[in-house]
């Protein structure tokens, strides 16, 4: 197994936590309780949406790491952290780029999170809406040979990454959707009790 076979490897993982993440995180927004509703558990979900975006991240930069064990194309440190001049694919890996900075930002300010008080921290916090964008970008306009050989969206992998996305969209629009009706529920409340 070749650095840049296992670097598309990590990132699969990757994208999978990272999807994961987002969807434990979409839960939370809920107010989800896996005591009532499936899996009829007590367990810290939270926590689990936490680690999950700790591994993620180590394995993002795992995946970045890795290119510098490939023989070619030859990528320097400065290729990897600004990506622009980059030997293969280079707005392909901005694109990857900016997907790791943004996560960092969204990791960090929510390891902050009581320092920076949560009206701050949840503006941040909707930037996970950009790294989801931008990552799963990335992970379909990639070549994984970094031969810039054009893109097989039926490829397995990029399967996977596409499944992901429409998962990470499909769930979101639901709790938009959640998230209207709940404020229109509320509104008629007060309505019916000023009426009241």
């Amino acid at each position: 197994m070749t650095p840049l076979d296992l670097s598309s490897d990590v990132a699969l993982v990757a994208v999978c936590l990272l999807t994961a993440n987002l969807l434990l995180g979409l839960l939370l927004s809920m107010h989800y309780n896996p005591w009532t509703h499936w899996p009829h558990r007590r367990f810290n979900y939270f926590k689990l949406h936490n680690w999950t975006a700790y591994v993620a991240l180590a394995l993002v930069v795992l995946h970045a790491v890795l290119l510098l064990g490939v023989r070619t194309p030859v990528f320097r440190v400065v290729d990897l952290v600004y990506p622009v001049d980059g030997p293969r694919q280079p707005w392909i890996n901005t694109i990857g780029a900016a997907s790791l900075y943004v996560l960092i930002v969204v990791v960090v300010s929510s390891y902050y999170r009581g320092e920076i008080g949560r009206r701050s921290w949840r503006a941040l916090h909707y930037l996970t809406y950009v790294t989801a964008a931008l990552f799963f970008l990335h992970g379909v306009l990639t070549d994984p040979t970094l031969k810039d050989a054009p893109i097989d969206y039926l490829d397995g992998e990029k399967v996977l990454i596409e499944i992901c996305a429409l998962l990470v969209a499909g769930v979101s629009v639901y709790r938009l959707r959640w998230a209207l009706h709940r404020k229109a529920a509320r509104r008629s409340v007060r309505v019916t009790a000023r009426a009241a």
